[in-house]
């Protein structure tokens, strides 16, 4: 993947499958910012990286398999600190009350201090092959190039 490619927020929702009065929302309340270009003003369009759609695409994943958008933001920041963009590499356990990190090397992490419960697990590397595969058969008008 062309780690230069940017996405416009349209893009971004048909990619992932959001509205974009979600990724609006969580844009303004700093959940996934556009990391290439923020909007600045009337006219002026947001402009997200791959990393920025994985984290789209996770949090998408996340409220679909029941997690509250509060929960959420809470695993995709921890998610951030533990991984950085490797999130292909780890899947979340999610239960009631706390979601664990699982990652390939065995290492648990808890991401929320929850206790016990049925777990629903999360796999992010199918989260990463989906949006892999959406992305090759997007037209190239739906990436942008990002300015230097």
């Amino acid at each position: 993947m062309d780690r230069t490619m940017g996405f416009s927020g349209p893009a971004v929702c048909r990619l992932t499958g959001v509205t974009y009065r979600q990724l609006d929302y969580w844009s303004r309340t700093g959940l996934v910012a556009p990391s290439i270009q923020e909007a600045r003003g009337s006219g002026s369009k947001r402009c997200y990286s791959y990393g920025d759609l994985l984290e789209v695409k996770v949090i998408k994943s996340l409220l679909d398999a029941g997690v509250s958008l509060g929960r959420a933001r809470q695993a995709v920041a921890c998610l951030r600190d533990a991984l950085g963009s490797d999130l292909a590499s780890a899947s979340l356990v999610l239960s009631e009350r706390g979601s664990v990190l699982a990652r390939s090397d065995g290492d648990l992490v808890d991401l929320l201090r929850g206790g016990q419960g049925v777990f629903n697990i999360v796999p992010l590397g199918g989260v990463v092959a989906e949006l892999a595969s959406t992305l090759a058969r997007a037209p190239e008008s739906e990436r942008e190039r990002r300015l230097a």
